[in-house]
């Protein structure tokens, strides 16, 4: 079953309208539960190094292994050995690429932060062990930061804001500590969802383990005792040249689809259409309409289009394991359209878009936003 929205709120942010409670319930002050125990929010001055200054300071021990990550994995992808000679590695490289890219793209992204469908007990384990092929930060982590993300983008308390420039939302934000703001709303977020979660509990409790097994130690161990690879070219494979490009395939999203593309869905917001992130991440690159309407399960209009995810979540839906999936109407992508897009839409773009000021259903429209806002105060 697929859940039809048809609701709008015009002012660009038609997500919050929609939003579930998970990713839009807010307190004003702090959690209700274990104030006391909540450490003081961080104060920093300006952080000068060498001719640059930072908002806040850096983690050398998070610059120091990111780049040597990096750079062996760019070393050894330069001198690998002919792709003939390697070919069933580097096909199962792709596959274990994807594997971890379904889990952050179709788990922790679509499932777990914004609850854009139902999953039950099988695929939800399955989601859990395809991230932590990944190997990304903790779920929890994972999930509160892009809510926070999400509700306060392109703000200081945005992790991974893109105003402050593309090497800072691509993966300068990992290497420094967070901004006091992002810390302040990231503890105003409802999580409970997460903590709540008995299997979840379990997964935060032996997350380390977890993720070295599933992400390093079990991927590459498999070529070597399946048909024999060698151990040296296994390891360089799965765990420096396969996890560096599912790392950017990932940051790409927050930097690329944030700074270079069309914003047909709300051309107001940072958030762009970029078909080289959607190729790279799995179908996360349609990102002005996802911000735009983060509850839709495809994460694009146009369904599985460079969207691979969307593709896996289908079939998952054809045999029962995800349900209750949710989508907005074409008559609301419409008036979104109409209304705040930039006019490169495929379909209502530059001739819809040069009349909507006057277009019909305008009243109607108002009349939305007004019941949308009612709704969000109660």
């Amino acid at each position: 079953m697929i859940t039809t929205i048809t609701k709008i709120h015009t002012d660009g942010q038609a997500a919050n309208a929609t939003l579930n409670n998970y990713s839009d319930k807010v307190e004003k002050v702090e959690l209700a539960a274990g104030n006391k125990q909540e450490k003081p929010l961080p104060s920093y001055d300006k952080y000068p190094f060498l001719i640059w200054e930072f908002e806040t300071p850096i983690i050398w021990s998070n610059v120091i292994f990111i780049t040597l990550w990096h750079l062996i994995a760019v070393y050894y992808f330069i001198h690998y050995p002919s792709i003939l000679s390697k070919l069933p590695l580097v096909l199962y490289g792709c596959v274990i690429g994807g594997i971890s890219g379904f889990g952050i793209t179709g788990g922790a992204h679509r499932y777990f932060t914004h609850r854009t469908y139902k999953a039950k007990l099988p695929l939800k384990i399955l989601l859990l062990i395809s991230y932590a092929v990944a190997g990304q930060n903790q779920l929890f982590d994972w999930v509160r930061d892009h809510r926070v993300h999400h509700k306060f983008s392109e703000s200081n308390a945005d992790p991974h804001n893109a105003s402050r420039g593309f090497f800072f939302s691509h993966v300068g934000w990992l290497m420094m500590k967070k901004h006091p703001d992002v810390i302040r709303k990231g503890r105003t977020i409802d999580m409970s969802d997460i903590t709540d979660d008995p299997l979840i509990q379990v997964y935060q409790k032996y997350w380390f383990w977890i993720k070295l097994a599933f992400c390093f130690i079990i991927p590459s161990a498999i070529p070597v005792y399946l048909y024999g690879e060698d151990w040296f070219w296994s390891i360089i494979t799965i765990c420096f040249i396969r996890y560096v490009i599912s790392l950017n395939s990932t940051w790409a999203v927050n930097s690329f689809a944030h700074i270079w593309g069309y914003r047909p869905y709300d051309k107001r917001i940072f958030p762009s259409e970029n078909l080289a992130v959607s190729f790279f991440a799995m179908g996360e690159g349609y990102h002005n309409y996802h911000h735009t309407f983060p509850w839709d399960y495809r994460a694009a209009e146009l369904g599985t289009m460079l969207n691979v995810t969307t593709l896996w979540l289908n079939i998952f839906k054809s045999i029962g394991w995800a349900y209750d999936l949710k989508a907005p109407s074409g008559e609301l992508i419409r008036k979104v359209v109409e209304n705040n897009g930039d006019g490169t839409h495929y379909r209502w773009g530059h001739e819809v878009a040069e009349e909507c000021e006057g277009a019909a259903g305008d009243e109607e429209v108002k009349e939305e936003e007004e019941e949308v806002e009612e709704k969000k105060e109660m």
